[in-house]
């Protein structure tokens, strides 16, 4: 598949907000730099009026400007990922890509390895640092997990080097579920499948102790109703991809009202939410 990326000059204090933008309009790849976000869609995804729809965004920003638009095929992909994708730690977690530098077994950290390719969920973005830092809370031994919108594996990867005993991740982007494949591999876990499709490819008459989404706050809220039917009674699910501004919203949707309310943690402009059945 191949991809457009977007060069954007905007400062630090506004890429957040865009980056919500962006994720609306079926954007899942960013990379930030001080004053430049690279943010990458689908190409079959992208058009005039997408662009049109952005360039209004960035005039009312007042302060940022479309540098440059590219076109980006699966094989010059990894050589741009070498560049930027650099190893790090999110709480209990060393990500790092395969030519990053290995973890210190000294330190206690769990490395995941992650070749993010074209697929969305590298740890750089805070919305999977927050999910991240949820799962040592609230994994338990043999936990079944379901992880909706996959992207790269790394958060169903992580919840089984915390001891989970199975993950079922699905997407709708054929990259995604090849690079979730690969990194499952890379990791050497067990017991990760991984679909390509929405909620109708969930196996019938399964249910999970734990449900992660980390997607945007329209897919949540037409997801959640069917994604509820899949947890088990006390079990625990965590939505994220989701602004701040987002909560109430969120928390209003009839299908959330039924369930019980735990914590939300925030990085900057973005959220999780923790909810229990």
């Amino acid at each position: 598949m191949n991809y457009i990326r977007l060069h954007i000059h905007i400062p630090a204090q506004y890429q957040e907000i865009l980056i919500a933008e962006l994720f609306d309009r079926d954007f899942d790849g960013f990379e930030q730099e001080s004053d430049m976000l690279i943010a990458s869609v689908p190409a079959n995804l992208f058009d005039d009026v997408k662009r049109e729809e952005i360039e209004q965004i960035l005039f009312g920003i007042g302060e940022a400007e479309l540098l440059q638009e590219e076109l980006v095929t699966p094989q010059n992909w990894n050589k741009n990922w070498e560049a930027t994708i650099k190893p790090q730690t999110l709480g209990k977690f060393y990500v790092r890509p395969t030519w990053g530098v290995p973890v210190d077994e000294k330190t206690g950290l769990t490395e995941i390895l992650i070749d993010p390719k074209m697929a969305f969920g590298t740890g750089y973005h805070a919305t999977t640092r927050l999910i991240l830092g949820f799962l040592p809370d609230i994994i338990e031994k043999g936990d079944t997990v379901l992880d909706a919108g996959t992207g790269t594996g790394i958060l169903g990867i992580a919840a089984l080097k915390l001891g989970a005993g199975s993950v079922f991740g699905f997407d709708i982007d054929e990259w995604s579920k090849a690079n979730a494949e690969e990194n499952i591999q890379l990791n050497k876990v067990h017991n990760f499948q991984v679909e390509l499709g929405s909620v109708e490819v969930i196996p019938d008459n399964a249910v999970y102790d734990v449900i992660l989404a980390n997607i945007n706050r329209n897919a949540l809220a037409q997801l959640l109703p069917a994604l509820l039917r899949y947890l088990k009674p006390g079990g625990k699910i965590m939505l994220s991809g989701l602004l701040d501004t987002d909560e109430e919203f969120m928390l209003g949707q009839p299908s959330v009202s039924k369930l019980t309310y735990l914590e939300t943690r925030q990085e900057q402009e973005w959220i999780a939410l923790l909810l229990k059945s």
